[in-house]
């Protein structure tokens, strides 16, 4: 069957998008599992008679269906070979909430966070809360049957489902199914009533049992349910385009209680003793997980629990009780909203961080999230460190402690033959362990291909034999996710790393956390989609996505490109793709992923990789040019400043510039400052007061910005030191970097080096954060064979981190004011801003900046085709706050590119620290 006569079909039959292009299918190619495979075409219906006809279609063409919501699944269940039924793009409505019944009525694609969010005014929420719950959609929560930390609370997915509409293979009308609903496939209910002893006696009692299909809902004491049955079916039996669902009502206010074990085993034993007093969570983790200190209280292992109140004052108290009746090493109890988070994201990013051990090797899922009584969690625990150290393996378990649910990311071996071959060899002994203690294989997150083929070892081959038949009367011609839960796939098949070149690829940057290996970098991306959120919060990562909410425009949409291409099966004309480069095309290099992702992938740094390989040997877009070459022509153009700001203003010459430069014609072109920073300080000839410090004089501060540089000298030689520009000729190489020209870049990034000479070494100030994040991570990774690099990049401060290092006993001049502006996306990423936040507190400068991207992003925004993006990133958080300040509150903006973008959108100028320190100094 042709593919191209299925599509044509779809198209002409459905409301909604057929895609069959690479870069559709390579970007649904993978969840977040071990396991790829390639679909036909991606459909994106609109309405439950897309879905119905999609599925009509697909029977008639023998072609398979997978419904995918966030895919971020990790047991491979979200991945197909057929068509990939998208309901993340159109089917997102909540069609009714209801606060008096406690009900909410929604469509498929509904993010989790969407769904709260409606319920809250009412008082209400959803009491399934998984790590990903701002992108994961309740159609996934459901085909999953997912849990959360709030399990001990409020249930699963499946305890919380009140009825369903879905649609069977082959199309036909929706049937609502739930408890004493009559629509049901002709005789399900004749198998139930068959088989009843065996519903009655073959499934564990365990809070967390997800493996398999939930067979004993059909007895006839739990309703029958089948609703209950379909939970958890991993899209295999039907497909679901409407969901009913029970809303709870969550405590007014919470407290925290931190308590610290003396390892993870006192941690995992202590769980039990802690639910009868209630609590809302009670989720563990250890040592090996917190990379960074966190505030916690002593100990190797933690509890996180979890407590309710009508006030602050008695959710303490219930807090307080547990943290008192716990046999604790130390302990704490939280309160403070913000101090929460912070906590509770260490708990939620473990789905990525956990994909690297301390030591870097990485590790992957597979045995992600087996359960077991909460009572045999401690001796499940030792067994399980012991079976690892067996293999000669390391995991890094965490979880809901609370249920007995373990997930942990092992370092297996999934790229050579042998490593495989140990790879089953553990899952299957693995799977022995966890039916050892009277545990579930699955206990949240489903079997998939991971697991499903290791069931008999849990159920035994009589019921493993009613599961298959349980599909075959929903699905008799085998159409749904076939090779998932039902005559599964082996475990060891469709691994997605087997498609990836076996030797490392030729490439400029050094990847030093990856071994030099670009595809080791690629591999990075687990897919837990934090990319992926559609709200602006504290942290940047991925504005391109938030601006056009698409998956190609997500930093896991690209790193799957990419993946795709060094396969060269979808994607097959390796670096000279049009696919990557056009998702490349609009990723802001806003390094907002090499912090905010909990896998660590670095976009910024994989896209200049791509363009430097994509245009090698031919000629490139003339921004690559105007705009990489910035601190050329602009040393070029410093002595004609005043003739080419009066051309400037010429609209004729302007928009000529605009065009031959591929400039935006709705950007103004920059202001040349008249006099250069450099040209200001050796006119000064000011003799030194104090200790010489190196100030570096970046192309943005030298000749668009000297302002900056003037205030940074005032601020400097207030604290009793001498800046010294270094010699002519320095650049951190920024706009080589960001526009691909790596080549350039490191010419650039080697004669800066020669020029530093006897500075190297010495604290090097820098004013322009992108600037110093290129000088803190690309300097090096792009010359890691030359030692100097490293030297400057460990030297490289911003003003504040200097003033705080080196001067501590400078008093800043007292400003008393309120703030407002950005806190540069590079700043973010890589260099941090806490030092910028307690001198601003010094100063008595109040108020939070906007995190995020301004959406200029050094050449981006000026691009011609990016002005949409642009603007829609500065509309998220910047925007919006300035709009906001009131009246006397200083805007503030480090960056070279928030202020422009801030001046070229609202007209208001923001100024740099340095700019209004100084003038609190002169006042």
């Amino acid at each position: 069957m042709p593919a191209t006569d299925l599509t044509r079909a779809l198209a002409q039959a459905i409301r909604g998008d057929v895609e069959s292009d690479a870069t559709a299918r390579a970007l649904t190619t993978m969840d977040a599992s071990n396991y790829r495979r390639v679909p036909h075409a991606v459909v994106a219906p609109r309405d439950t008679a897309d879905v119905a006809e999609t599925l009509r279609i697909c029977r008639e063409y023998a072609t398979p269906v997978v419904p995918r919501g966030a895919g971020t699944s990790i047991a491979g269940q979200a991945t197909g070979t057929g068509v990939v039924l998208d309901f993340t793009r159109h089917m997102r409505r909540i069609t009714e909430l209801d606060p008096a019944s406690r009900t909410a009525v929604v469509q498929p694609g509904v993010v989790l966070d969407d769904l709260r969010a409606a319920a809250a005014p009412h008082g209400l929420t959803f009491g399934p809360d998984p790590s990903t719950h701002n992108r994961c959609t309740l159609g996934g929560m459901i085909g999953n049957n997912s849990c959360g930390s709030h399990s001990v609370a409020w249930g699963t997915t499946a305890d919380n489902l009140r009825s369903l509409r879905v649609v069977r293979y082959g199309g036909g009308e929706a049937l609502h199914i739930g408890r004493d609903l009559p629509d049901a496939p002709p005789g399900l209910h004749e198998f139930a009533a068959a088989h009843l002893a065996s519903l009655r006696t073959g499934f564990p009692e365990l809070p967390r049992r997800i493996s398999g299909y939930a067979l004993d809902a059909l007895l006839p004491e739990h309703g029958p349910d089948p609703a209950r049955a379909l939970c958890g079916s991993e899209g295999t039996l039907a497909v679901v385009t409407e969901a009913t669902l029970r809303l709870v009502e969550p405590p007014a206010t919470r407290a925290l209680a931190v308590l610290g074990y003396a390892d993870e085993q006192a941690a995992a034993e202590a769980a039990p003793g802690l639910l009868p007093y209630g609590p809302l969570t009670v989720e563990g983790m250890a040592a090996d997980l917190v990379r960074e200190p966190a505030g916690l209280p002593r100990g190797t292992a933690w509890l996180f629990v979890e407590t309710g109140g009508a006030t602050p004052a008695e959710a303490r108290a219930h807090a307080t009780r547990i943290l008192r009746a716990a046999d604790a090493l130390d302990g704490t109890v939280v309160t403070e909203p913000a101090a929460m988070r912070t906590l509770w994201r260490i708990r939620e990013d473990a789905a990525g961080t956990a994909t690297r051990m301390p030591d870097g090797t990485e590790a992957w899922p597979g045995w992600e999230d087996c359960a077991v009584p909460p009572a045999r969690l401690g001796p499940y625990l030792r067994d399980f460190r012991a079976l690892l150290a067996e293999h000669g393996l390391h995991g890094t378990p965490y979880g809901h402690f609370g249920d007995g649910c373990i997930h942990v990311r092992i370092d297996f071996d999934l790229l050579t033959e042998q490593g495989v071959a140990r790879f089953r060899r553990y899952s299957e002994e693995q799977a022995d362990l966890v039916v050892a203690h009277g545990g579930s294989l699955s206990g949240e997150h489903g079997d998939g291909q991971a697991r499903a083929e290791l069931l008999h070892r849990m159920y035994g081959d009589d019921m493993v034999r009613l599961f298959t038949r349980f599909k075959d009367l929903w699905d008799p011609d085998g159409g749904l996710n076939p090779g998932i839960l039902a005559r599964p796939a082996r475990l060891d098949e469709n691994l997605r790393f087997a498609v990836l070149p076996g030797r490392p690829v030729d490439v400029a940057f050094g990847y030093p956390h990856d071994g030099g290996d670009f595809t080791a970098a690629v591999r990075r991306c687990v897919g837990v989609a934090k990319c992926r959120t559609a709200k602006a919060g504290p942290d940047v990562m991925c504005p391109s996505f938030r601006a056009t909410g698409e998956e190609a425009h997500s930093t896991r949409g690209r790193a799957r490109l990419l993946h795709e291409m060094l396969a060269g099966e979808v994607i097959t004309d390796g670096w000279r793709s049009t696919e990557v480069r056009d998702a490349l095309d609009l990723c802001l290099s806003c390094k907002g992923c090499r912090t905010d992702c909990p896998a660590g992938v670095d976009m910024a740094t994989y896209k200049a990789e791509f363009l430097h390989h994509h245009y090698r040997g031919r000629p490139r877009p003339a921004a690559h040019y105007a705009m990489g070459g910035l601190p050329r022509w602009l040393r070029m153009a410093a002595p004609f400043a005043g003739l080419l700001n009066a051309l400037a203003r010429s609209g004729p010459l302007a928009a000529l510039a605009r065009r031959v430069g591929g400039i935006d014609p709705r950007r103004a072109l920059p202001v040349l400052a008249r006099q250069t920073f450099r040209a200001w300080v050796r006119a000064r000839r000011t003799p030194g007061a104090g200790e010489a410090v190196v100030l570096w004089p970046d192309t943005f501060t030298d000749h668009l910005s000297p302002e900056v540089g003037r205030a940074a000298v005032r601020v400097l030689e207030s604290a009793g030191r001498t800046p010294v520009l270094p010699g002519r000729g320095v650049c951190c190489g920024l706009t080589y970097v960001s526009t691909g020209r790596l080549d350039a870049a490191r010419a650039v990034m080697r004669r800066t080096l020669d020029r530093l000479g006897p500075a190297l070494g010495a604290p090097v100030v820098v004013l322009e954060p992108s600037c110093g994040a290129t000088l803190r991570t690309d300097l090096p990774e792009l010359l890691p064979d030359d030692p100097r690099a490293a030297e400057l990049a460990a030297s490289v401060r911003t003003l504040a981190q200097y003033l705080e290092e080196y001067a501590p006993d400078w008093a800043p001049p007292r400003l008393d004011r309120r703030v407002a502006g950005q806190t540069h996306c590079h700043q973010h990423a890589v260099l941090g801003d806490g030092a910028e936040r307690r001198l601003r507190e010094r100063a008595g400068l109040t108020g939070e900046l906007s995190a995020g991207c301004c959406g200029l992003a050094g050449n981006f925004g000026f691009e011609k085709g990016h002005w949409d993006v642009s603007v829609a990133c500065a509309e998220e958080q910047l925007l919006p706050s300035v709009r906001a300040a009131g009246h006397g509150t200083e805007l503030l903006a480090d960056g070279f590119s928030c202020r422009t973008q801030l001046d070229q959108l609202t007209g208001r100028r923001a100024r740099h620290l340095a700019e209004v320190l100084a003038e609190g100094l002169d006042a």
